[in-house]
């Protein structure tokens, strides 16, 4: 299993099932809203949703964007981790 990273998503799993997920689209130049993860049921509670959330935030910063947390769980875990909220949209 390994994570994949697309344009606006990224993916863990391998070519026969995807376990979990997290989607951003763009909403405008420069902007993304982060607005879906999953996780799959053998990998709730270990983790998986924040590591989902690092590589994403390792993309936006990689790549200049800022986010939208219209996802529940990606607007927690920013107000978990306020040395990420620069990333955030004003």
């Amino acid at each position: 299993m390994e994570f994949k990273v697309n344009p606006n998503s990224i993916v863990y799993g391998d070519d026969s099932r995807e376990l979990a997920r997290i989607t951003y689209p763009q909403v405008k130049d420069g902007v993304v809203d982060i607005d879906h993860t999953f996780v799959d049921e053998e990998l709730r509670g270990q983790g998986m949703a924040g590591q989902l959330m690092e590589r994403c935030v390792q993309e936006l910063r990689t790549s200049g964007r800022k986010a939208i947390a219209s996802c529940s769980y990606a607007a927690k875990w920013f107000e978990k981790h306020p040395e990420c909220a620069d990333l955030l949209e004003k």
